[in-house]
């Protein structure tokens, strides 16, 4: 699968001539293969696509690339010179470049490199942002695959919680059983959180043990094809009391708010303030302190936004999280999380876990 024809048409749109690729998300979603860092760059026309990378990588290139021309970059060979020679052959003369990818210093180097072509250097951050909002089928399959890797996960973890058992443990566990299950990597680094550790969102796995009578967290999801999954689920140990109850069943209804409010061409803003307005009618607003949801696709935070920041309507085929979450500094947290699919009657979930209370 490779995305050249949706980028080379795009690029009439924005008067350019050609892109080029230098970041991991982008270079990839163009192309369909995966290179990390600095290891490869793309260049993709209007009727034309190239992948430069260098001999630790061209082999496997040859593999799964298709539609592009690959070309091997090394000494004699370098990157800035055969990129000179196409951009003069192609008479390229206005150029995107990942303005939100490249360093000052790296755009710095490019502009001198290409001053002799000459060529127009104009940042398409935004645009290639905008053009992956949509996912395609294959692309939601992917999506779905790596969703399910991560459920299947979950299945297994909550055989694994009981009191005595620590946040890192978990965490280790869980990234065992994804990737066991088919996932190349971890989508972030899972966030396992108890009791009081609960009301840090993005809390780092300690030593903390699990004791009775506690929530635990677990925000998790794996790379599968390329594409991500994420997914949070709160769970109790032993027993759970009146504001434990309270507080998850307010989470629940806020994401199931946002879920109905989720349609394309409502704002992000408009999904976040239904989610919220629970949150708040329930006296808890000061505690739900991020966003309701962000994108998900080759990156783990993408766009499109569903957060107060955000009045552009949402497009069909976005894929977004849905995350709300209270948090009570302190004492206790809870966040429910799903990802979903935007379409223009309203969204299809993709996760299919439980999200009943659940005490072990």
């Amino acid at each position: 699968m490779n995305h050249y024809p949706k980028i080379a048409a795009a690029l009439e749109a924005e008067n350019l001539d050609a892109v080029l690729l230098t970041g991991e998300a982008n270079r990839f979603y163009a192309s369909g293969f995966f290179t990390p860092g600095a290891d490869a760059t793309a260049l993709v026309t209007r009727n034309r696509a190239l992948f430069f990378t260098d001999a630790r990588y061209t082999e496997a290139a040859a593999r799964h690339l298709e539609d592009c021309e690959l070309r091997e970059v090394g000494p004699g060979k370098g990157l800035t010179d055969q990129l000179r020679e196409v951009l003069c052959s192609l008479d390229v003369r206005r150029l995107g470049f990942e303005d939100g990818a490249m360093s000052v210093r790296s755009f710095r180097r490019l502009e001198t490199a290409l001053a002799e072509v000459p060529c127009e250097l104009t940042g398409v951050s935004e645009t290639l942002l905008t053009l992956r909002q949509a996912k395609d089928p294959e692309e939601l399959r992917l999506l779905e695959a790596a969703q399910g890797i991560a459920e299947r996960a979950l299945e297994e973890i909550l055989r694994e919680i009981r009191p005595g058992v620590t946040e890192r443990e978990i965490a280790a566990k869980i990234q065992y059983f994804m990737l066991r299950h088919g996932a190349s990597d971890m989508s972030f680094d899972p966030i396992v959180v108890s009791g009081p550790n609960g009301s840090l969102p993005h809390g780092v796995p300690s030593a903390k043990e699990i004791r009775a009578g506690e929530f635990v967290t677990m925000d998790f999801g794996c790379v599968y094809g390329g594409y991500c999954s994420d997914m949070t689920r709160t769970v109790a140990v032993g027993s759970v009391t009146e504001e434990m109850e309270r507080v998850y069943q307010t989470v629940l209804a806020a994401q199931e708010a946002g879920i109905s409010a989720a349609r394309a061409g409502v704002s992000g803003k408009a999904v976040d303030a239904a989610a919220r307005a629970v949150i708040q009618e329930a006296g808890y607003g000061e505690y739900f302190t991020h966003s309701f949801g962000h994108g998900v696709g080759v990156e783990i935070h993408e766009a499109p936004n569903a957060a107060a920041s955000n009045e552009k309507p949402l497009p069909a085929g976005a894929v977004i999280s849905a995350e709300p979450g209270i948090y009570i500094p302190g004492k206790l947290g809870v966040r429910i999380e799903d990802v979903i699919f935007i379409t223009p009657e309203g969204c299809r979930n993709l996760t299919k876990a439980p999200k009943d209370l659940t005490v072990l």
